[in-house]
């Protein structure tokens, strides 16, 4: 993802690399808290606060099982990130990510296209320890927090980020957004960018406007508004 212009570009589709990534949950005094980590400036994500994750390696693809394939990549980079063990088959299928045609965010490099699998885990036991290389900061943030310090440009964060943070922010405790997890069916969601003045919009299934293109269709949101300075996530609909 990118921060050039929404366009029609004719340029071909940078390859789909399987990823995955883990929101470490804990119980903080008021409400939950995740492990954040900001990116080296040099690297793809640059400088974004992310979650611990990366892409799947070759040796960790199970024929068939893209899920299992998944967790273990994120347990693995949970480890090489944060120094924090994680059993895989502990992981909670969260949503999963599939980037637009057109970036909308930087990414401080070349472009590439990640499809990605988010999980969530109760943090173990264990002190965070980054490399200060690929990883440049650390911190455990209440997902509103995060949202506030995105909107006053302390932090940067990509879509996925934002949208997920909202889902955590419904949740005051780990075990209520793991279970939370546990009960529905992770929801796919496919990028669509629209609308190249300001506020671009990052639109997904069921926002009314989604197979059309058209940002102006009546009807069901859900969409982020990517408005200078500040995003606006808005969903009207429970479709899955």
């Amino acid at each position: 993802m990118s921060n050039e212009p929404l366009s029609s570009s004719t340029e071909p589709s940078a390859e789909l690399i399987p990823s995955s990534t883990v929101l470490l949950l804990r119980d903080g005094q008021d409400s939950l808290e995740v492990l954040m980590l900001r990116r080296n400036s040099k690297i793809a994500f640059a400088g974004m606060w992310v979650f611990p994750g990366g892409r799947v390696d070759p040796h960790e693809i199970i024929e068939g099982d893209d899920l299992a394939s998944a967790r273990l990549a994120a347990a693995r980079e949970a480890h090489e990130e944060s120094n924090l063990v994680l059993d895989p088959k502990s992981l909670v299928a969260w949503n999963h990510w599939q980037p637009p045609m057109t970036p909308a965010v930087p990414t401080g490099g070349p472009r590439r296209r990640f499809r990605t699998w988010f999980f969530a885990a109760r943090a173990p036991l264990g002190e965070v320890t980054i490399d200060d290389g690929e990883i440049k900061d650390h911190a455990w943030l209440q997902p509103q927090e995060a949202l506030d310090r995105r909107d006053r440009g302390e932090i940067e964060i990509v879509p996925p980020t934002f949208v997920t943070l909202h889902e955590l922010a419904l949740h005051q405790r780990v075990d209520d957004a793991l279970a939370w997890a546990r009960s529905r069916q992770p929801q796919h969601y496919s990028t669509r960018l629209m609308n190249a003045a300001d506020p671009r919009i990052a639109c997904w299934h069921g926002d009314a406007g989604y197979e059309s293109g058209d940002p102006e269709a009546p009807g069901e949101r859900h969409r982020l508004l990517l408005h200078p300075g500040r995003w606006e996530y808005q969903r009207t609909t429970s479709n899955n």
